[in-house]
């Protein structure tokens, strides 16, 4: 059962996403799915092969995009997802891909 209180407090959530995740469009389709949603934060590959993420937003969109991030765009083959609620007073207006 979904609380009130899911559509509007704020949660900012950091995850890493493992597999084959670089070079099949998947921090375009990151960008593409966080904005549907309307969240703020950004997506970045990193040297290992993996992608990081950063999300923020009202706790049941953070929840719907790691859903989403679980398998990725088409082309993708995601073998894990880590993700860890983080404090910040940051506030991100937009998602951007770095």
């Amino acid at each position: 059962m979904s609380s009130p209180d899911l559509d509007v407090r704020i949660e900012t959530c950091y995850a890493r996403v493992r597999g084959v995740v670089q070079g099949v469009g998947f921090r375009h389709a990151t960008m593409r799915e966080a904005h549907a949603l309307g969240l703020g934060g950004w997506v970045a590959n990193l040297e290992d092969g993996s992608v990081e993420v950063l999300l923020q937003g009202p706790a049941n969109k953070v929840d719907r995009m790691l859903s989403w991030l679980r398998h990725g765009p088409p082309a993708a083959r995601v073998t894990e997802v880590s993700s860890e609620e983080c404090m910040t007073e940051k506030r991100y207006a937009r998602f951007e891909q770095h």
